[in-house]
């Protein structure tokens, strides 16, 4: 029972999520703190020793950014349609998912290499979207450090926050102790089940922002929906790619996941830093792009982030449906 649910968790609290989203909206206000504590349970098997910089996170941060402004410049060249074009270009300037280091933990990754990687998208998108957005869409009131600061204060309490009480625990264990904290191998689940029921209310948000509250034109809705999917794949496929050809120097001292899920983890640093890339790559915080979306585009180019949830959880599902049968 438990496998069919680590296996099909994703899609099923994404379809609870949007079909129930009058019941699960009052829950809103927990979302935040889901999070905050999703990844404060994450950073916990996190050494900020391991923290650094690999060739494939430049590597997939130039391309998130090259493939952002190319697909808008191209598709608005091409169909003249600005909600397409401004839709496909939030799927690919959304920064990483703050949860994707479970799901990359899970599959055999390194979470400690797509947390670096993580950070370092959220704060780059921080500063390309105040940049570049009024040039996209000038009749947005936005000045840059506004903008700035105030994507910033959405992204920065949810990342540094369970960050740094996760150190300091480590700090205060150590001391105590004198030895290193370990999460056991029950407490290491906990992120994965916060995960689960966040995307409920996170679906249930996004339902009622993104299809409530507009008037859709079926054609829009249907292309950004095909659109979005091919996106994905792309982000993906070419997350992977770029890990392995680029793998990373070393995965982390504190490296816990073999023991977590030895059955999928890689044993390879260019498989590691496969699957490490492939999900900084494609799984992508849609909350937030939605957010941007509805702020600073036409809110109608949010249907591309809504559509983008869709597909990167049913792949997510799909990968650890795999990786389970490997067991």
């Amino acid at each position: 029972m438990r496998k069919f649910f680590d296996s099909n968790a994703l899609w099923l609290s994404m379809l609870i999520g949007a079909v129930g989203y009058k019941l699960f909206l009052p829950l809103a206000p927990t979302l935040p703190w889901l999070i905050f504590f999703m990844l404060f349970f994450t950073f916990c098997k996190v050494n900020p020793l391991d923290l650094r910089l690999h060739k494939w996170h430049w590597a997939v941060l130039f391309a998130q950014i090259f493939l952002s402004f190319a697909t808008y410049a191209g598709v608005l060249c091409l169909t003249h349609n600005k909600i397409l074009a401004q839709g496909l270009l939030m799927c690919f300037i959304m920064p990483t998912a703050t949860a994707a280091p479970i799901i990359a933990g899970k599959l055999g990754g390194s979470i400690q290499n797509l947390t670096t990687f993580t950070l370092l998208s959220n704060f780059a998108t921080a500063i390309i979207v105040p940049a570049t957005f009024p040039l996209i869409n000038p009749a947005a009131d936005m000045t840059f450090l506004p903008a700035f600061l105030l994507i910033l204060s959405r992204v920065a309490p949810l990342l540094l926050g369970p960050f740094f009480a996760a150190w300091l625990l480590r700090l205060i264990y150590k001391w105590r102790t004198k030895k290193d904290f370990v999460l056991s191998k029950q407490a290491a689940q906990v992120p994965f089940y916060l995960w689960v029921a966040s995307i409920v209310v996170l679906m249930a948000v996004v339902t009622n922002t993104t299809i409530s509250n507009f008037q859709f034109q079926i054609s829009n809705i249907l292309i950004l929906l095909v659109s979005s999917f091919f996106v994905c794949l792309i982000q993906f496929g070419l997350g992977k790619l770029i890990g392995y050809c680029l793998p990373a120097e070393s995965k982390g001292t504190d490296y816990q996941d073999v023991l977590i899920n030895p059955a999928a983890a890689p044993k390879t640093m260019e498989g590691v830093s496969s699957i490490t890339a492939g999900q900084a790559f494609g799984q992508k915080n849609t909350s937030l792009g939605v957010w941007m979306a509805n702020t600073y585009l036409d809110p109608m180019a949010s249907l591309g982030a809504a559509a983008y949830i869709i597909w990167q959880n049913i792949f997510n599902s799909a990968q650890l449906t795999i990786a389970a049968h490997k067991k």
